[in-house]
């Protein structure tokens, strides 16, 4: 049965939910749920994706999408997927925070100026989990701290990160509206009616704006193209993450066997066959 709703997670799902000047009132309804100590959010403009370094040879960075409110504090919310996390663990954070970056550097103003910027916040809704972090929320927020003193350095830099994998709540289970959010974003393309749980204004309009069949021609067509892309983007990773888990329990067994470990041990620490671990003994022992 063909989905009736948008995946949220393809390039062209996620900006016609968040990126539409009509449907801006989405993203500011998301990111104030997000950052409840900024309050409401009076007015958002969009700006300008690309941003460009200080010089032509220094690198770019183009954001998925950029804005900001009346207060001129910028606001990054990005879709990250896991091209290469399971084999350059951290990358996405780095990225997240060198991006950040322009956002700090384009307010400067020239002559004098007083260091007074505007605050930065990056959202980064991920569609894998952080391989380095062992903790079952779903939101982490990283922001500048005094760790002598305990105490936040400054509120103006904030990245908030959303591991949509660690999301599991179904309909009847959420409690508040932030759980509401997560759970349109991480489920939207496998509903085919909206839960009772969902009345809000803000998560009707999702529904509305993200039924497949009120398209025309040519933007179900696009559509169709940009969730093909995300396909084959997660076939490959599936192949990626494979073959290097092949190689991780390899590797564990080579260890274990020069350990002396028991083949009974190295099967439960690797799930490995005994045939696979007696052909590992005798490859080694032919190296020596």
């Amino acid at each position: 049965m063909p989905d009736k709703y948008i995946n949220p997670f393809t390039d062209f799902g996620f900006k016609k939910i968040f990126g539409e000047e009509a449907n801006k009132d989405l993203l500011q309804d998301f990111i104030q749920t997000l950052l409840p100590e900024k309050g409401r959010l009076i007015t958002l403009n969009y700006l300008k994706t690309e941003q460009l370094g200080r010089a032509e040879t220094e690198r770019k960075a183009i954001f998925d999408l950029y804005c900001e409110n009346e207060k001129g504090e910028k606001f990054i919310v990005e879709l990250q997927r896991a091209e290469q996390e399971y084999f350059k663990g951290g990358c996405h954070q780095q990225r997240s925070i060198y991006y950040s970056t322009f956002a700090i550097q384009e307010q400067a103003k020239k002559g004098k100026w007083d260091y007074n910027w505007q605050g930065v916040y990056t959202i980064a809704i991920m569609d894998f989990t952080f391989t380095q972090t062992q903790h079952k929320n779903v939101k982490t927020e990283v922001v500048l701290y005094d760790e002598e003193n305990k105490v936040v350095f400054s509120h103006k830099l904030k990245y908030i990160y959303l591991e949509m994998n660690k999301f599991t709540k179904a309909a009847e289970e959420l409690v508040n509206y932030y759980e509401k959010w997560l759970f349109v974003l991480k489920n939207l393309h496998l509903l085919n009616e909206i839960p009772k749980e969902l009345q809000e204004a803000a998560f009707q309009k999702v529904f509305n704006i993200a039924e497949i069949a009120k398209y025309k021609p040519k933007e179900r067509q696009d559509y169709e193209d940009s969730l093909k892309h995300y396909r084959d983007m997660e076939n490959s990773l599936e192949v990626q993450y494979n073959a290097g888990a092949k190689d991780t329990k390899k590797e564990i067994a080579l260890n274990a066997i020069k350990e002396g470990l028991s083949d009974e041990l190295i099967i439960k620490l690797t799930g490995l066959e005994i045939e696979q671990i007696e052909k590992l003994r005798n490859e080694g022992e032919e190296k020596e």
